[in-house]
């Protein structure tokens, strides 16, 4: 967890590093003749622990601050469900190649479109994006590990997005903890570069089980770095049997087609539903 999430209270309001550590139920005791015991912090029902807090005060902080931030995003959908704009929110761990396909992605795509630029620090993805000629607001989060429902209506004051926009939120770069907050998107694409490890999806398998669409970005790296793209979509489909799976290269512009069909495919049946209804 983070500041935002919620681990900031927790922390002062639990224990310090001078503690007692001998929790017996972690198996983290020393062991003679080679025999090693992992440490598991994530069994209890909360997911995590704090030291001096209980599982059931933690998963109140938790519930407490996911409630507020989905009163936020549901705002977020209404508005953007009545300009008929389409959001996506992208999602990935630092150095997946994210800013550098979203910026070959604007350049290939027709039709107006805006971008949410999250990050701790700099603007130097926004500075990017607006590079390719489309509006960007930057969002700098601080110590804060993900963008929030909160942070997201408020730089869509500043964008003001025209109808029909497709809207890119890139998060910040974090596997973890984005996962749990919801922005008022229509689906959180997971961009994974195939430099990552096939094993990726198995460790931050919640981004994954949230995800609509994981991207294996860079492919055309595939065969200088010894990776099994097959293993990697097994993997993820172990995780998410009903995720869909791209392969594409920014670089070489590979499976660039498929990304923004898929794209414009989910725009335009979002807008049929909106105009059935």
């Amino acid at each position: 967890m983070c500041t935002v999430c919620g681990c900031g209270d927790a922390k002062l309001a639990g224990a310090t590093h001078g503690d007692d550590h001998s929790h017996d139920h972690h198996h983290h005791e020393h062991h003679p003749h080679g025999h090693h015991h992992d440490i598991h912090f994530g069994h209890g029902p909360a997911g995590t622990e704090v030291p001096g807090m209980s599982q059931e005060r933690l998963i109140e902080i938790e519930t407490g601050i996911l409630s507020q931030n989905d009163r936020h995003a549901a705002i977020n959908r209404s508005r953007l469900a009545e300009s008929g704009i389409y959001a996506v929110n992208l999602v990935s761990s630092p150095g997946s190649g994210k800013t550098t396909l979203l910026c070959a992605t604007i350049r290939a795509m027709s039709g107006p479109v805006g971008v949410i630029e999250g990050d701790q620090q700099t603007t130097n993805d926004a500075d990017r994006i607006r590079e390719t000629g489309a509006p960007a607001v930057q969002v700098n989060t601080g110590k804060g590990c993900h963008l929030d429902g909160h942070m997201v209506g408020h730089a869509l004051d500043h964008l003001s997005p025209a109808p029909d926009t497709t809207l890119f939120i890139e998060n910040v770069g974090n596997l973890v903890c984005p996962a749990a907050f919801d922005l008022g998107e229509d689906a959180k694409v997971a961009i994974l570069s195939v430099t990552e490890g096939e094993d990726k999806p198995l460790k931050y398998p919640d981004m994954f089980t949230a995800a609509r669409l994981a991207i294996l970005n860079k492919v055309d790296l595939a065969p200088h770095c010894d990776v099994d793209l097959d293993l990697y979509e097994a993997n993820l489909k172990r995780v998410n049997p009903a995720i869909e799976i791209l392969r594409v290269s920014a670089r070489t512009g590979e499976g660039l087609d498929a990304w923004i069909g898929w794209l414009q495919a989910e725009a335009q049946a979002k807008r049929q539903r909106k105009a059935a209804e």
